[in-house]
């Protein structure tokens, strides 16, 4: 071998360690040809141990234990890579850590009509998918935060996709209310009616005179009398007071996301009206919307027997 072929074997060899690392141990051939190689060189890398074959045309370099990081980049590299496939799914809620099991074979969305099969990997087919689609995850191409949302909710109950959009907000992956202002740019895809049906139960705000007209007839349901409505009781607006039992009544809207500040707020109001000898009781609004039985149940276990 002449000094010029040893030199640019060896930028190859750093070239190769290099993208490597950025893709979690896993490189293609294509990529390898890019650098130079030839089929006879990738083989000859194969033989000593330094390539090892994970896929058609997938090498892992250097070992052949791949991390999960190292399959799932494995996995979309095999279905064309960034552009044309992204992690999506359970395997995308898994890598977002969203809060789903992810399923038994590892989970790939193709931008492509034409059928591919690969061990192990589950393809979804979806050309028709917007742009905006996909973006990265610690390096791997995984569908968006919005995308996965969506896909789960063709699969999963509320309470399963619930806690997956809690996971989301809270990670900072994507708020609620932006979340269901993305819903419109998806007409039509499957799990967009589900998951705005969720979303709606949780954001649902009533207006001030919508909660009292709903509220007031569940508290008289459960025996409580009329409450004063809006008025101030340890220096804090509350929406309800029963003075006669000792009560405040205090409701929220938009839980999904409530600041810091907020939650501090409501905490040293409970506080307050607690230290005074009055018993503070808050519910959402989409309680007293879709759960008023249960509004009810806990009103009149209240009441002093």
């Amino acid at each position: 071998m002449t000094g010029s072929t040893a030199q640019s074997s060896a930028r190859s060899h750093k070239s190769v360690w290099s993208l490597a690392r950025n893709q979690h141990g896993v490189v293609t051939r294509d990529q390898l040809m890019v650098f130079g190689l030839t089929r006879h060189g990738i083989q000859h890398r194969i033989a000593r141990g330094r390539l090892h074959p994970v896929g058609r045309g997938i090498y892992a370099v250097g070992r052949p234990d791949l991390t999960q990081h190292g399959r799932w980049m494995a996995a979309v590299l095999a279905c064309g890579g960034p552009g044309m496939a992204a992690l999506s799914h359970s395997s995308a809620a898994a890598l977002f850590e969203i809060g789903v099991e992810q399923a038994a074979a590892i989970e790939v969305t193709r931008i492509s009509a034409d059928p591919v099969r690969i061990a192990g990997v589950k393809v979804h087919r979806r050309p028709t998918l917007r742009e905006g689609w996909y973006g990265f995850c610690e390096g791997i191409p995984v569908t968006s935060p919005v995308q996965t949302l969506i896909d789960l909710a063709t699969r999963h109950g509320r309470p399963t996709l619930e806690r997956s959009i809690n996971e989301a907000d809270k990670l900072g992956l994507v708020r609620t209310d932006d979340l269901r202002t993305a819903l419109d740019d998806h007409p039509g895809e499957p799990g967009v009616a589900r998951l705005r049906t969720t979303l709606d139960r949780r954001t649902f705000r009533y207006t001030r005179s919508e909660l009292e007209r709903a509220f007031l007839p569940l508290a008289t349901e459960a025996g409580l009398p009329l409450p004063r409505t809006s008025v101030y009781v340890n220096g804090h607006e509350v929406d309800f007071h029963f003075p006669d039992l000792g009560l405040v009544v205090e409701t929220d809207g938009l839980t999904y996301h409530r600041t810091p500040a907020q939650q501090v707020k409501d905490v040293e109001r409970d506080q307050d009206h607690s230290a005074s000898g009055l018993t503070p009781v808050r519910f959402t609004h989409a309680q007293i919307r879709y759960e008023p039985r249960r509004v009810v149940r806990i009103l009149a276990a209240i009441i002093p027997s």
